[in-house]
């Protein structure tokens, strides 16, 4: 059982990084909240936990991709929770986009019961991560990430060590996740000004993606969007709690980020216009209003 990983939160992004394992021959042991996707995962080769306690019995390794820091310390200190059955010297990988000082507080408790802490948030889409391509920031004591170079290899091509601080990479996730607010915010504004002027967006965004405007994210989900596909790959609710989260690091340091505030703004206007359970893309159809 030493090559079985814990997944706990098999959502857009833990699915992922399942199926990427599968495929690379590890075994996986998954526990989520929703009776279909751990009938979708048993599909997919993974075996099933009713609880994370139970998945944790099992495991070395847990990856723990769940939405938010309420979520995380839940499914790790909570009732049922997975730290306490985890082996001595076993690791958890934090994958959430969290605060740094959520992910300090985090870590402080893993290590206090003899476990390892990988902050380790993740970035790319869900399509990357099935992959293996996805982005992982990674902050946690070289001896460590040596330890699970193997798994993190599988994971992902684009490794970067921040430092051996965790919060490092939590901190470096925020500052790209508030540019991609930025940049997703932009993409939006200037496509549904493009229509109002008469052009088209389709042939605006092809000029765009060869030009000096083009960002990933951008070309990612205005594409989507202008095709009236929705299916969130990336929930609108996400990038309003990762700016949310980058606008309160900001201010901790006495920092101004106004054009990040003013994305944070639009993502926050579209939650409450009912909008956050779809993809982040459908802040074109906000802004086209």
């Amino acid at each position: 059982m030493t090559r079985t990983v814990g997944l706990i939160g098999a959502g857009n992004m833990g699915f992922a990084m399942m199926q990427r394992l599968l495929d690379q021959g590890w075994a996986v042991a998954v526990c989520d909240t929703a009776p279909a996707v751990q009938q979708r995962a048993l599909a997919e080769g993974a075996t099933l936990a009713d609880s994370p306690a139970e998945l944790a019995v099992h495991c070395e390794s847990l990856i723990v991709a769940v939405v938010d820091a309420a979520q995380a310390e839940q499914v790790l200190f909570g009732d049922q929770g997975a730290a306490e059955q985890l082996p001595k010297g076993g690791t958890v990988l934090l994958c959430p986009t969290l605060g740094p000082d959520q992910v300090e507080a985090i870590a402080a408790r893993l290590v206090a019961l003899g476990l390892h802490c990988i902050d380790s948030p993740m970035s790319g889409g869900p399509a990357r991560a099935r992959a293996g391509e996805m982005s992982l920031m990674l902050a946690a004591p070289a001896a460590v990430l040596a330890q699970h170079e193997a798994l993190l290899g599988v994971l992902s091509s684009k490794r970067f060590v921040i430092s051996e601080r965790p919060g490092d990479a939590a901190r470096t996730k925020l500052v790209n996740n508030l540019l991609a607010a930025i940049n997703l915010a932009g993409a939006a504004e200037v496509l549904a000004l493009a229509e109002r002027l008469g052009l088209d967006g389709g042939q605006t965004l092809d000029v765009i993606e060869q030009s000096s405007g083009q960002s990933w994210i951008g070309s990612d989900r205005m594409r989507r969007a202008l095709a009236g596909d929705l299916v969130p790959r990336a929930h609108t609710s996400l990038l309003r709690k990762d700016s949310a989260l980058a606008l309160r690091a900001a201010q901790l340091q006495g920092f101004d980020v106004p054009l990040g505030a003013q994305a944070a703004a639009l993502f926050e206007r579209a939650c409450q216009e009912g909008l956050a359970g779809l993809d982040d893309g459908c802040l074109l159809g906000l802004l086209r209003r």
